[in-house]
């Protein structure tokens, strides 16, 4: 069993910045993906950001230039840095992480709590 918490979350005015951080329970490093994901009032789920074990990384269109994800191995954290914000950034920010398991097992799927992330002037 895999825990993932948030944190960072808060608000800030547009244009503003903030830094998400997702602490794992167990070594990142391992895990086939992780990434940051996030749901607005009455939408679905959408993905923001995500990474894979061999290093390939994936942006939603709408955060591309804006927002970076990144690792930390050692301290089991992944981060998402969000710039030049905007008022449709607001919305519950998710962690998750993929663990792969041996064929024809369906990968472990697991995801934080969430963090809110408020734009507002």
């Amino acid at each position: 069993q895999v825990q993932l918490v948030e944190s960072g979350g808060g608000l800030v005015q547009p244009g503003g910045s903030l830094r998400l951080s997702c602490a794992a329970s167990g070594s990142i490093s391992s895990f086939y993906a992780m990434g940051w994901y996030r749901q607005a009032p009455g939408k679905q789920r959408e993905l923001v950001a995500t990474f894979t074990r061999c290093g390939s990384t994936n942006y939603a269109d709408s955060v591309k230039g804006r927002f970076t994800i990144s690792r930390d191995n050692a301290k089991n954290t992944v981060y998402l840095q969000m710039n030049s914000l905007k008022h449709e950034d607001k919305a519950v920010y998710y962690c998750n992480a993929v663990i792969s398991r041996p064929w024809p097992r369906a990968p472990n799927i697991y995801w934080g709590q969430g963090t809110q992330v408020t734009v507002s002037s």
